[in-house]
Parts: structure tokens; sequence; C-alpha cells
């Protein structure tokens, strides 16, 4: 039985330490706030409740592997998972609507189709069929597998690029895809809000992100009832359950190593824990030093809203709302039919979320989210562009509260939040490896591979415990 020290209490963190748990260690996770959760967070007030991280989950089946692999309760035995359909609502700014049913290529082409017309259906399943050979060449090294000890090959892109002329090179970036090969400024709108919402730039990004909606349309949206926070805690309570330790309001400052090797850990507090493994599920600077935070510099901008009023019969889960403004391209809407997060009847819970830019980890300079009147005056904006998506919205609102990138910073210890690991951009997009240079120290969580969203958080936590368990022979699940 080793002695295992875990760094911070975010979804990865606790993946590892489920499975550490379960494979005979003992593990006790140091956490430098209050709760667990991480970046999942709730905002709860007069009797309503927000997600103020994730609003919907992909790929459950790696939670479902969590639960499975530590324990005889099945996920869907801890919380309701329920598949949102359909997956979203486009709004475009020249009035067009478009509403794209849950997991389905044919229904989405047929929808687009219907809305654009122009052939525009056909162009965007030809655009899946080169997404899915992205997928299929990357989804072990990029998402099953921890990364090579030569991932030069992985800074290529992968995606099969259609050549639109002769002497023409082919598109290199998600917003040349959006140009030449969707040839509709409202597809190519619909491309770019895939990578905008994990806050990357479309007109940077490498073409290999076609990944991000391929992986949506392919497998799905789901919501867990009572809120995504309640798979934090259900994850939480595995952790419990398989004897793992907390310890809350421990913030951690460094990692100790004797021999070089990781040894423990050092506390803010001024004492030590000794450990013969540690795992790093937060972005310590001293752990991760010249670590690599997934190619964007972007945080969530969040404007929770109590409204009097029921919820509209035509109302969707997600409404996404286009935009021609430079900072403000799009507003994600979050209408959940949960009654969970109501006090009762006559009353309606909306979050709108926007992904802005941040500078470092104070969030300084020009893009100090911190300052209460910029904040303020940038949620009217937020709300203003949300009333095509919400009738009557303006009247409706009982009170809102602002959340931004310092809150996050607050909350996690970084305002930033990190994006999927993607293949391409020579390298820049691949966060920091499971296996630390320094021996006895493994990372997890969304600032390590496979980078961030909630599956990949899950994966991380399943790919570090793997190599502490089985060794630098393990190569990922099978």
């Amino acid at each position: 039985m080793a002695r295992i020290a875990v760094i911070g209490a975010g979804m990865g963190a606790m993946a590892a330490a489920a499975r550490l748990a379960v494979a005979g260690h003992r593990v006790t996770v140091y956490e430098r706030t209050e709760t667990h959760g991480g970046a999942v967070g709730r905002f709860a007030r007069d009797g309503f409740a927000f997600d103020t991280g994730p609003g919907l989950l992909q790929l459950p089946a790696v939670y479902r592997d969590l639960f499975v692999k530590t324990g005889r309760e099945p996920l869907e035995q801890c919380v309701e998972l329920v598949q949102v359909d359909p997956a979203a609502r486009h709004l475009f700014d020249d009035g067009t609507r478009v509403l794209l049913p849950n997991a389905s290529r044919a229904g989405a082409m047929a929808a687009l189709e219907a809305a654009l017309g122009g052939g525009a259906g056909a162009r965007w399943g030809a655009f899946l069929d080169r997404a899915r050979e992205t997928w299929d060449s990357t989804r072990r090294p990029l998402l099953e597998e921890p990364l090579p000890a030569d991932p030069d090959p992985l800074g290529l892109d992968p995606y099969p690029a259609l050549r639109t002329g002769l002497l023409r090179r082919s598109a290199t970036t998600l917003a040349e895809i959006g140009s030449r090969e969707l040839r509709d400024p409202r597809l190519a709108a619909l491309l770019a809000s895939y990578a905008v919402s994990y806050g990357f730039d479309p007109l940077t990004v490498p073409a290999s992100a076609a990944v991000l909606p391929y992986m949506e349309q392919t497998f799905g949206n789901w919501y867990v009832r009572g809120g995504m926070r309640a798979l934090a805690d259900a994850v939480y309570e595995r952790c419990l359950a398989r004897k793992v330790e907390f310890v809350f309001s421990a913030e951690v400052t460094d990692v100790r190593e004797k021999d070089g090797r990781a040894c423990g850990l050092e506390l803010a507090d001024g004492s030590g824990v000794d450990a013969d493994h540690v795992v790093a599920g937060a972005p310590l600077p001293s752990a991760h030093g010249p670590h690599r935070e997934s190619g964007t510099r972007s945080g969530r901008f969040v404007v929770c809203l109590a409204l009097r009023g029921d919820r509209d019969t035509d109302a969707v889960h997600r409404t996404v709302v286009h935009r021609a403004e430079r900072d403000l391209p799009m507003v994600t809407v979050g209408r959940p039919d949960d009654p969970a997060l109501v006090p009762g009847p006559g009353h309606e819970a909306v979050t709108l979320t926007v992904t802005v830019p941040v500078t470092g980890q104070d969030v300084g300079g020009s893009e100090n989210w911190a300052t209460g009147d910029r904040a303020e005056a940038f949620a009217d904006r937020v709300v203003a562009a949300a009333e095509s998506a919400v009738r009557g919205l303006r009247e409706r609102v009982l009170w809102r509260e602002v959340r931004t990138p310092a809150d996050t910073l607050r909350e996690t210890g970084s305002p930033q939040v990190p994006g999927p690991a993607l293949a391409g951009a020579r390298g820049q997009l691949l966060p920091a490896p499971n296996r630390s240079p320094l021996p006895g120290l493994s990372f997890a969580g969304g600032w390590s591979h496979p980078g961030g969203g909630l599956a990949h958080a899950g994966m991380s936590g399943a790919l570090a415990a793997g190599l502490i368990v089985e060794g630098e022979g393990f190569r990922g699940s099978r």
C-alpha cells in the first residue's frame, strides 16, 4: 500500500483518487478551497440554483467506466442522466433559426438544409466525413492513451482538408474550413461556435478542431438531473466510499523532492506531508514548471438569471445566439427543464455563458474582469443578446448574479478554463503529459493530458492512476 497525496479536488483529481484507492493505496486529497468539484461550480440563492461551470456532459462512458471500476453502483444509480434533445437551437444575426437534433447526423443535415438551403446539409455532412477521419486518427493518442514519449507526430494536423482549387492550399484553420468548404457564413458561424465554446479562436485553432462538432453530433449531449454539480457530488461520494480522505482549506505550495523523486507536499501553513507518490490535479506552477495551458487564454463569464414565470413550452435546453461582434461572438443560453433548480412553479433559472479573454494568473491589465462596473456593463450586453432566445426576458428578471474569470481564479486557482488537447499547431495545444519529468509525480485534471472538459478530465484521472498502478507499460484502456 502506497501513500498517495493528491493536489486538488477537481473532477480529474477525484477520478484518479477513487481508482487509486480501489487499487489498494492510501489516498489523501488536499484542496485549497472548502469544497470539491473544481470548475464544476454551483451558485444558489432564494431557492434558485445554477451551474457556473460545464452545463452538459459529453462521452458519459468515461464516468460510467469510473463508477464500474470503483464500485458496484453504476453511474445511473448515483445520478439521473438525461439525453438532451434537441441538442441546441442556433439563432443567427439574419434571423435564421436552426434546431439541431441530438446525436443524429442525418437529422442535422436535414435541419440545416431546411433552414439554410443551397446544399448546406450536404456540405455539412461531407465536412463531418472529414471530421470523422480526424477523430479516428487521434481518438486513442489524444483521449485514451498517455502521450507518447515522442509527441512530435501529434504536432501535425490530421484533418484531410478539401482543396478548393489547383493552386490553393488546403484549409489549415477552422475558420478556413468554414469559408472554403462550408461556403455559408451561417454554417461557418455554427462551426466556429464549437471552438469558441472551449475558448479557442477559430482564426488560429487548427483544422483538427473539427473533432469538437463531430463528438457532439455523434455521441450527443447529456444533462445530469439536479444540475451538473450533482455529478461532482457523486464522484466525491464515491471517493469517500472508497476511503479516500479529504483535507479542505489546505493550500499546496510545493512538491517535496528527495533523491530526485517526489516525496510529499509543502502546505501554505508551513506543514509538510509525506507521500510515496503525488498526483497534481491543479495547475500548481512549482509542480508543472513550464506548463502549457492547452493554447487557450479564455475564461467563463456567466450571468445567472432568476426569472418569474414558467419556462416557455417551446423552450430548448440550450440556445446559441450568434453575434457579429468580435468581443461577443456568441452567447449560450441554458434553460434546463429541471424543477430542482427553482423554488417552485412559476419560476425559471436561466444561465447565460460567454467565453472571454483573460490575461495571466492575476486577470490583470486590460482584461481585468474583476472590475465591477466593467462586468456589469458587459452583463447588460449579454442579457440584451439573449433576449432573442427568451421571450420577455428583461421583464421577467427577479435578480441576477454575474460571475467572471476573477471568480474562477478564486475558486480554482486559475482564471482560465483549459481546452481539450488537439493535434496540429506544432504541438502547442498538447497539455502537460500525465507522466511528469520528476519521478513520483503525475498530472491529472483539465490542465494535463487529454485537456479540459468533463469527459477529458475524467479520462486524465484514469490515465494518471493507470500509470501509477501498472507502471510505464500502461497504454490506456482497450
